[in-house]
């Protein structure tokens, strides 16, 4: 059984080195801001206090702007800009009375240590010392207030994300590596290079569809208390992602405040094992390899019996004859084993592969996992028969959208990507065709089936006037300790309208309480997504 793996990440000695020598945490509960207090090393500073501002101020690295651009030349909102945030700093060569200082000080800053204070001031040949960070318009105009020579306002600019938690993962944030500041997971970590050269993003991400998924899913997250959930749109004729949002969430103006598994992007650093989502490949390569066709038959007796093992249907009973299409229909597991036994485990893991799984999309955030089908290298038959279903293999959502969207545009496996425009070169990103898994001829009768699917299976999400092609999937998650634990993970990808398709959508729940199947847990929202994709990029009716 594979593996789960994270991302080994690197943020957690950043936030140390972020808060510099000491640091009390307690501020952001007063402020709404990290507080604290640090010292600087003597050998940064000059001879001025005027010198410590520019050399505080330097502490930030001037970084290009990221925008994001709707589908009208109206909608374009900032993500990532610099702004000059205020800072408190002492001259302690120029206290006259440290009691006095450390007093005003203290009023200023209640939670802080008497005697941290203390240690601050009491340095008579000190220019420069670093109270407070990022702290209130309130406080800003206390010391102001004060006008003490010894007690002053400083500004630098730094790193500022307008949109808060919005995006979190696509941007990542500009943290600390060791002891320099740096680009940290998603665009900033991705091309930190480039953005230290003040080169300006803009993204494929669109605002008004970015904040109709984030929105859906908070609302699908808390409707069935799962532990986590990720939605993805993208455009299948280009590759371009039109949105992508996971939840728990961060604000990258406030990392530290999270912990570091929110870091990690699901969307392209998390794998996991799709379940039935996975038959529509299995039913592709069928296809495609001219083994079966949309009206093959075969027998479902209920169960498959390989070695020791019994794989049985998701409701255990036998359906009789099916043809291909109903088995995407019924969902049978019979039926997609059926598929893979007449592919043979060489082709199985050939068109596993032009699919693009097992390998990186090469999309443009850091740290995208691979996912990983090794276990289909050991040629044992149940390891081929469960991955017909989406078991024991792992894919990450960037992947399975992507195999998706193949299916809906004709055949053509495109690289994700997410930045349109650069501010350092002309033109726009154009589509990048990694490779050709399936024929147009398979692509319009998989298009064909997954209709049906929507039309006359299980999954509740038509649309009145329109042709919808869909998929859900339930997989058992792996136990570490070996088998499969109690916990299910549900998924739901399709596309619209089926012929002529405009957008991919996934849905992704992690741990969802109160409901067995995908079918009932994402049917909702994939079709209020759907309505609302359909309306925004006034598509005709279909049908």
């Amino acid at each position: 059984m594979p593996q789960r793996r994270i991302e080994k990440s690197t943020a957690g000695s950043g936030r140390i080195n972020a808060l510099l020598v000491f640091v009390f945490v307690i501020g952001s509960l007063v402020f709404g801001r990290l507080f604290y207090i640090a010292h600087i090393q003597h050998d940064a500073l000059s001879a001025t206090a005027e010198n410590q501002k520019e050399r505080t101020a330097a502490l930030s690295t001037r970084r290009g702007t990221i925008r994001a651009e709707g589908q009208s030349a109206d909608i374009r909102i900032t993500v990532a800009t610099r702004e000059s945030f205020p800072y408190i700093y002492v001259i302690p060569q120029a206290v006259t009375d440290p009691q006095e200082t450390v007093q005003n000080l203290k009023a200023i800053f209640p939670p802080a240590s008497t005697e941290a204070l203390r240690a601050l001031v009491t340095k008579p040949n000190d220019p420069f010392e670093l109270v407070a960070k990022r702290v209130s318009k309130d406080i800003v105009d206390q010391v102001e207030n004060l006008s003490r020579a010894e007690i002053q306002v400083g500004y630098e600019d730094d790193r500022y994300y307008p949109q808060g938690g919005s995006l979190a993962h696509v941007l990542g944030f500009f943290g600390f590596q060791d002891a320099a500041r740096a680009g940290q997971y998603g665009l900033e970590g991705f091309y930190d290079d480039l953005l230290r050269k003040e080169v300006d993003l803009t993204l494929t991400i669109d605002p008004v569809i970015q904040s109709a998924v984030e929105t859906e899913l908070v609302n699908l997250v808390n409707q069935w208390s799962a532990d986590s959930g990720t939605i993805i749109v993208q455009d299948p004729n280009s590759g371009a992602i039109l949105a992508m949002a996971s939840s728990p969430s961060f604000d990258p103006n406030n990392y530290g405040a999270s912990p570091l598994q929110n870091f990690v992007n699901p969307a392209t650093q998390r794998p996991f094992e799709p379940g039935s989502t996975m038959k529509t490949i299995t039913m592709a390569a069928g296809i495609d390899a001219n083994v079966v066709s949309p009206n093959t038959t075969y027998e479902d007796k209920g169960v498959v019996s390989i070695a020791s093992y019994e794989i049985k249907n998701f409701d255990e009973k036998a359906h009789g004859v099916n043809t291909m299409t109903q088995v995407l229909e019924k969902s049978l597991n019979t039926g997609a084993i059926f598929v893979q036994r007449l592919l043979g485990q060489k082709n199985f893991i050939n068109y596993f592969q032009k699919f693009g799984f097992g390998k990186k999309t090469e999309i443009d955030l850091a740290g995208e996992s691979s996912g990983n089908i090794s276990n289909l290298e050991t040629g044992r038959e149940i390891n081929f028969a469960t991955a017909s279903f989406g078991q024991g293999v792992t894919v990450t959502p960037i992947q399975l959208i992507g195999a998706y969207s193949a299916v809906a545009n004709g055949g053509k496996l495109l690289r994700p990507y997410v930045v349109k425009s650069r501010s350092d070169r002309p033109g726009e990103t154009q589509p990048l065709i990694v490779g050709v898994p399936i024929s147009e001829k398979t692509s319009a009768q998989l298009k064909e089936m997954l209709t049906n699917a929507v039309d006359h299976g299980s999954i509740r999400t038509k649309v009145t006037g329109y042709d919808v092609a869909a998929k859900t999937g339930t997989a058992q998650v792996a136990d570490p300790e070996g088998g499969y634990a109690d916990t299910f993970i549900h998924d739901m990808v399709g596309f619209a309208p089926s012929f002529g398709p405009r957008f991919t959508i996934l849905i992704k729940l992690d741990n969802p309480k109160g409901v067995r199947f995908a079918s009932s847990s994402l049917a909702s929202a994939f079709q209020n997504l759907t309505k609302f994709l359909l309306n925004y990029f006034d598509i005709p009716p279909t049908r």
